[in-house]
């Protein structure tokens, strides 16, 4: 898997789990929802200094974000439509 697909793969992956939409991630993070979205469809590349701070916003080490799936795992599924309640 090339470098562009593993972060967009750990990006969703850990967003998803922690149940956070790509808007709330985005202001979190400081940075533009649009440009995330395309970090998950791996529509943009990333600087190191982006992802530190979408680790930071996650609360996870930067590698987390470079972790290889294993061969049979599925894609991480997206969040239930629509805009989800922040707190």
């Amino acid at each position: 898997m090339k470098g562009r697909a593993l972060v967009a793969w750990n990006l969703r992956r850990v967003r998803v789990a922690q149940g956070l939409s790509q808007e709330r991630l985005a202001a979190d993070a400081g940075v533009d929802r649009a440009y995330l979205g395309g970090l998950e469809r791996q529509a943009e590349n990333p600087t190191v200094d982006l992802l530190d701070k979408v680790a930071e916003a996650l609360a996870v080490p930067l590698g987390e974000l470079f972790v290889a799936p294993a061969e049979d795992e599925a894609p991480p599924a997206p969040l239930r439509g629509g805009r989800r309640r922040t707190l």
